[in-house]
């Protein structure tokens, strides 16, 4: 274990404590080579040990230690190849937990621990030390990392769904308007229109209707001047939808997002729709209102 940090097998023993059910100071000793700590429910110091027999393994040598009972971190380092700063605070990890004073080689001898009946509180308490600074050629490394996570997925910017007028959407209508050309023209020569006879002023229909496109205007007739429904409120809605898009600039192009606009021409559409079938089927003789399933429909289709 020479050469390996103080967490580092500090780690390792107390994983190995774990799997064995073993004291973690026990194995840190053994892995370190110094005699195993003792232990607070040992025998009393009274009754001596008994002297393990001849075949039996010899306990780990202790480290060198000086006169007056220090250890020599010196010599240690020598022997195990462990730096110095290391062993030093390995011994006082090791002083802390255990709650007495520091002793080194070199330093006077401190007064004798609590025994082990006295309680732990009874023993005093071991001022923190700064750690010593990391000599000139020893690398330290760490076992974990934090990494910061990513996210699994990118966030890209959703692709924008506007093209040009010229050429995408100009070649798309000139292309539908020549379709709708050609079958008119091909329509029309195999299929005549139906036409009705020749006018006669001396008998007029009853009632006399325009035609469809045109019997919304007819029907605003029935009810306003006609300088008002044939001229001021047709010019309103042209006008009125002509500067729809000056009115509402918002740039989207989703339905939900363009509700001034959807409510503006909404309103026109239903309005023409509603006075085209109300002058279609429920205007009778005389222009006069009538149910079309009482009286008929008086409208060519």
């Amino acid at each position: 274990m020479a050469g390996l940090p103080d967490h580092l097998l500090r780690r390792s023993a107390e994983a190995r404590a774990k799997a064995e059910g073993r004291d973690v100071e026990e194995i840190l000793a053994e892995m370190k080579g110094e005699a195993p700590p003792a232990k607070a429910e040992a025998a009393p110091a009274a009754e001596p040990a008994p002297a393990p027999p001849a075949e039996s393994t010899p306990p780990p040598v202790a480290p060198p230690a000086s006169g007056n009972g220090a250890r020599n971190l010196e010599a240690e380092s020598a022997d195990t190849g462990v730096p110095v700063p290391l062993l030093q605070r390995a011994m006082e990890a090791r002083a802390k937990k255990e709650g007495r004073e520091l002793v080194t080689a070199g330093a006077p001898a401190a007064a004798a621990p609590a025994t082990a009946e006295a309680p732990a509180s009874a023993a005093p308490a071991a001022a923190p030390a700064a750690p010593p600074a990391i000599p000139e050629g020893v690398t330290t490394q760490r076992l974990l990392t934090v990494v910061k996570a990513g996210a699994i997925q990118q966030v890209k910017t959703s692709p924008t769904d506007k093209v040009s007028v010229w050429p995408h959407l100009l070649a798309i209508e000139f292309v539908a308007l020549m379709a709708v050309t050609a079958f008119l023209i091909i329509f029309s020569v195999f299929v005549d229109a139906p036409l009705l006879e020749f006018a006669n002023f001396n008998e007029q229909p009853n009632p006399s209707k325009a035609p469809w496109y045109f019997l919304g205007l007819q029907e605003l007739l029935s009810y306003f001047d006609p300088q008002v429904a044939g001229v001021l409120i047709p010019t309103l809605g042209a006008v009125g939808l002509a500067i729809i898009p000056y009115v509402d600039k918002n740039p989207a192009v989703k339905p939900a997002d363009r509700k001034l606009a959807i409510m503006i021409f909404s309103f026109f559409l239903f309005a023409s729709a509603i006075l085209t079938i109300y002058g279609s089927f429920f205007r009778g003789p005389g222009f006069n209102f009538s149910f079309p399933w009482v009286d008929g429909i008086f409208f060519d289709f």
